[in-house]
């Protein structure tokens, strides 16, 4: 490319702060603009918080737009006047009236391998589904959610000692470099854009707190997919007496003689805990309202007697 490709970015999570950095630094873009939700309010007291693209963007000097209603407050964006619309866990479908405007349309990096997990929560649900690869894809953004034709992609292995937090820094920073390498192929026409099969998609609709709550008739594989995917939120958790227990750090066991939710063997090794099939070892709990503790720890307050139903 002979001149730098302006370009205005969007995003909010964190997932997207390494993608700004990557613009920022490429010589071969020129960042006009960063668009970013509200502040919005955290904690006790409320007190407005701003995002984590914010944060990113103003620590660069980067000027950042924050529309309360993107659909009608987006005049700002003539003035920028993109060649190409970047977006990454922004939080908002666009309309069509911003998808059009740039004159290389609008791309979004996805953390998924499109067309499987469209969707809010395409890194927790690969991992509870227990898949073993997962990746970054670089699409064209249309009206449909994630079903843009397909730019470009990387992968990567979900290794056993990945959970949802370790899997979505390396995907945010896969996304970043990809990105960056596939924008100047993109605009001069030598990458094109592949459809997406739609027979072969899969949805990732948003994480709720109450998915976190443990089915002990489970296999001990997929509550231990579970307590990967919802790390650090929002956790898992199972009720001991009526009191709220939230499981730290646990993994699978071969013991088959204990009953779905059925305590066995627990000491300084861990708890055992008899699932639908095969059994957990949980080696890290917090009580509700208490520290987090190891087993052994937590042992020494609160004796587990083997038989004990947790539920």
């Amino acid at each position: 490319m002979a001149q730098p490709i302006r370009v205005v970015f969007m995003g909010t999570a964190g997932f997207a702060c390494p993608s700004l950095a990557a613009l920022a630094d490429s010589p071969l873009i020129e960042l006009t603009g960063v668009v970013t939700q509200p502040d919005r309010p955290k904690g006790r007291q409320l007190i407005p918080h701003p995002t984590a693209v914010k944060v990113e963007a103003e620590n660069r000097k980067l000027t950042v737009h924050q529309p309360l209603r993107l659909q009608k407050d987006f005049v700002f964006l003539n003035e920028l006047n993109p060649e190409l619309i970047v977006v990454a866990a922004y939080g908002q479908i666009l309309p069509q009236s911003i998808l059009k405007l740039p004159k290389h349309g609008c791309i979004n990096v996805h953390g998924s391998l499109l067309p499987l997990y469209r969707g809010a929560a395409p890194i927790q649900r690969a991992i509870l589904d227990g898949k073993k690869e997962t990746g970054v894809t670089i699409m064209e953004m249309e009206a449909g959610l994630d079903t843009g034709p397909m730019i470009s992609k990387v992968k990567t292995q979900i290794g056993s000692h990945d959970n949802a937090q370790t899997l979505h820094d390396r995907l945010a920073s896969f996304g970043a470099k990809l990105l960056v390498e596939t924008i100047p192929g993109y605009v001069t026409g030598k990458i094109k854009a592949i459809p997406q099969d739609n027979s072969q998609s899969s949805h990732a609709s948003k994480i709720t707190r109450g998915m976190g709550q443990i089915d002990w008739t489970k296999t001990a594989t997929d509550i231990w997919n579970q307590a990967r995917a919802f790390t650090p939120w929002p956790g898992v958790f199972t009720h001991l007496n009526g009191k709220l227990i939230k499981l730290i750090e646990v993994e699978p066991m071969n013991t088959t003689e204990l009953g779905p939710g059925i305590i066995g063997q627990n000491g300084s090794d861990g708890i055992v805990v008899g699932c639908g099939e095969k059994a957990l070892r949980i080696s890290k709990l917090q009580k509700e309202g208490g520290k987090c503790l190891t087993a052994e720890a937590f042992l020494a307050g609160h004796p587990l007697p083997t038989g004990t139903q947790l539920g």
